[in-house]
C-alpha cells in the first residue's frame, strides 16, 4: 500500500505558512452541534476542550438513495497509550464501519520487543463507543476478551482482560487522572465532499494502576507514568494518509511536556493539530515540516517550524509495523518509538530544552 518515495521531505509554500501562523488559526469557543441538519460542519478550527457535540446521526454525504450505506464510511476510535519509564502499553477500540477492531500492544523499551494482539470483528458487532469524549463507556466483550474504557470529567478507567495475549494472560486496570483545567488538542476540519474529522488528543494524564502479563507486572506510579488519548470521529476519503508524532513525559524540573504534531489529511487552513502541552496548558503551533526517509524509518526524523518555535530530531530505537488487509479495508502503519532532542518555544517565549523525551512517530496509509 505504501508509496516508497524517499527520502520524503514535506514543506509548505510561503503563503500556506502564513495561514498556519498560530495567530491566523481559528480557535473555537462557542459550544454547539458538530453537524447541521444537512451534514455540514457548523464550525471549523481548533479548541482546547471538546466543545462540539459529535452528533454523527446528522452525517449526510451520500445522496438519499445511497444513504443506508453511509454507516459503513463513518470511522470512530478510542486509542489509549500509557508511557512508563520501561514500557509503552496501548489499548484501542475502533469501529470502522465495514469492520471493528479491538487491539492491544506492549512495547518493552529495554528488550526492544513488541507483543500485539488484534481482533477484527465484521461490521464492528459488539463494539460500543461512547458518543462523547468527556463521559460514557466504550466496551467490547466476546466472553473471553474484554476491553472497557470509562470516562468521567475528572478521570478515566481502563480495564483490559485478554486470556491468551501472545500466549499469556493479560490483565490491566488503569486510572488516568484529568486534572482540573487540563487542556487538550481538539480539531474540527473538513476533508471534502462533506467528509470531516473531529479529533481530541489528550497528553500527559497521570497514570496509576497495574498491568499484569504472565509473570510480568507493571505497577504504574503517576509520578513517573503518563497516559494519552486519541479520540477520533469522522468520515474520511477512501484512500487516506497521515503522519502523527506524540510524546508525554517529564522535564528535569518536574513539569510535564506533551507533543502532538501531524499532517497529511484534510483542509487545515483554519487550524493544524500541532501543539505543545506544558504542565497541562496548550501552546498552539502553526505549520511543522517533517523530514524523514520512508524507505528506512529507523533513520532520524527532523521536525521544524518555519517560525523557529519548534526544532526537534527524533531518533528511533525500534519499529512497530501493523498491517491489515480485509479487501475493502486495508492499512499499513509504521510506528517508530524513540527519543526527541531539541527545543520548543511556548506562547510566552520560554525556550524549553527537550532531552531524551520518549515518544513515537507513525506513518499510516489506509484504504477504508
Amino acid at each position: 500500500m505504501r508509496q516508497p518515495d524517499a527520502p520524503a521531505f514535506f514543506q509548505c509554500s510561503t503563503a500556506w505558512r502564513k495561514q498556519m501562523n498560530p495567530a491566523h488559526q481559528r480557535e473555537l469557543s462557542q459550544p454547539g452541534p458538530l453537524l447541521d441538519a444537512h451534514g455540514n460542519l457548523t464550525q471549523i478550527g481548533w479548541a482546547r476542550q471538546p466543545i462540539l457535540d459529535a452528533n454523527l446521526e446528522n452525517v449526510r454525504f451520500y445522496p438519499a438513495v445511497l444513504r443506508p450505506l453511509q454507516r459503513f464510511r463513518v470511522k470512530c476510535w478510542d486509542y489509549y497509550g500509557i508511557t512508563t519509564p520501561t514500557h509503552f502499553f496501548s489499548a484501542t477500540l475502533a469501529h470502522l464501519g465495514y469492520a471493528g477492531q479491538a487491539f492491544v500492544y506492549i512495547i518493552d523499551f529495554e528488550r526492544r520487543t513488541c507483543h500485539e494482539q488484534t481482533l477484527t470483528i465484521p461490521f464492528g458487532r459488539g463494539i460500543h463507543l461512547a458518543p462523547r469524549s468527556t463521559e460514557g463507556e466504550s466496551f467490547f466483550d466476546n466472553g473471553q476478551v474484554k476491553l472497557r474504557f470509562q470516562a468521567q470529567p475528572d478521570s478515566r478507567h481502563l480495564f483490559v482482560e485478554w486470556p491468551a495475549f501472545a500466549g499469556l494472560r493479560l490483565n490491566a486496570d488503569i486510572t488516568l487522572q484529568m486534572l482540573e483545567g487540563h487542556e487538550s488538542t481538539v480539531i474540527v476540519i473538513p476533508i471534502g465532499r462533506k467528509r470531516f474529522y473531529y479529533n481530541r488528543k489528550v497528553n500527559c494524564m497521570p497514570a496509576a494502576g497495574r498491568i499484569q502479563w504472565g509473570e510480568t507486572r507493571l505497577d504504574l506510579d503517576p509520578q513517573h507514568c503518563l497516559g494519552n488519548l486519541d479520540w477520533g470521529r469522522g468520515v474520511w476519503e477512501y484512500r487516506s494518509f497521515w503522519v502523527w508524532a506524540s510524546a508525554s513525559g517529564f522535564l528535569p524540573d518536574g513539569r510535564t511536556l506533551g507533543l502532538n504534531l501531524g499532517f497529511g489529511f484534510g483542509d487545515t487552513s483554519a487550524a493544524t493539530e500541532n501543539t505543545l502541552l506544558l504542565q497541562g496548558r496548550i501552546h498552539k503551533l502553526g505549520q511543522v515540516d517533517f523530514e524523514y526517509d520512508s524507505r528506512n524509518f529507523m533513520r532520524p526524523w527532523r521536525m521544524t517550524s518555519p517560525d523557529g518555535r519548534l526544532s526537534l530530531e527524533f531518533t528511533p530505537f525500534m519499529e512497530r509495523v501493523a498491517r491489515t488487509n480485509l479487501l475493502l479495508i486495508a492499512s499499513e502503519v509504521h510506528q517508530m518509538f524513540g527519543h526527541y532532542e531539541g527545543q520548543v518555544v511556548t506562547d510566552e517565549g520560554e525556550t524549553v530544552p527537550v532531552r531524551g523525551l520518549i515518544g513515537w512517530v507513525e506513518e499510516h496509509h489506509a484504504r477504508w
